[in-house]
C-alpha cells in the first residue's frame, strides 16, 4: 500500500498536502482499495464552508457509496473538474490527478493535528 511519507492523513482515509494556507485533499491507496472500481464522484461546490469532520461529497463505486470528510475547516477554493468525466482517476492515481479538491483552512492549526504517515501506517495496519 502507498503511503507518501510527505502527506497528512485523516482517520477516515483521506491525504491532505499542504502548500501556504491552502490544502489539496483525496482519497487513499487505502481507501481506493476499499472501494473498488469507482465509478461516480460528485463534485463538492466551491465556495461551501466546511468545518473539520463535516461531509462535502460522496464517492460512488462498484461496491458502495462513500462520504468524504473535511479533515480540516474551511472553504472550498477547487474542485478536480477532472474526475467528472474520469472517476476512475481516484483508482489508477489518488495521489496525483485524483485529487478531490482544494480547501482555505480557517483553522490551519488543524492540519498540525492530522496524523503523519508513520500514524496512518499503523492505522491501517493495526
Amino acid at each position: 500500500m502507498n503511503i507518501p511519507d510527505e502527506l497528512r492523513y485523516s482517520s477516515d482515509h483521506e491525504w491532505i498536502s499542504r502548500d501556504g494556507n491552502t490544502v489539496t485533499i483525496g482519497i487513499t491507496d487505502y481507501a481506493q482499495d476499499s472501494l473498488g472500481d469507482v465509478v461516480f464522484v460528485e463534485l463538492p461546490e466551491v465556495g461551501q464552508d466546511l468545518a473539520a469532520s463535516d461531509t462535502f461529497t460522496e464517492v460512488e463505486s462498484t461496491k458502495s457509496v462513500s462520504d468524504i470528510y473535511a479533515p480540516v475547516s474551511g472553504t472550498i477554493s477547487e474542485a478536480n473538474p477532472a474526475l467528472e468525466d474520469q472517476p476512475e482517476l481516484l483508482n489508477t492515481d489518488p495521489y496525483g490527478e485524483g485529487w478531490i479538491c482544494r480547501i482555505e483552512m480557517s483553522d490551519p492549526s488543524q492540519y498540525d493535528a492530522l496524523l503523519d504517515a508513520a500514524a496512518y501506517r499503523d492505522l491501517t495496519e493495526g
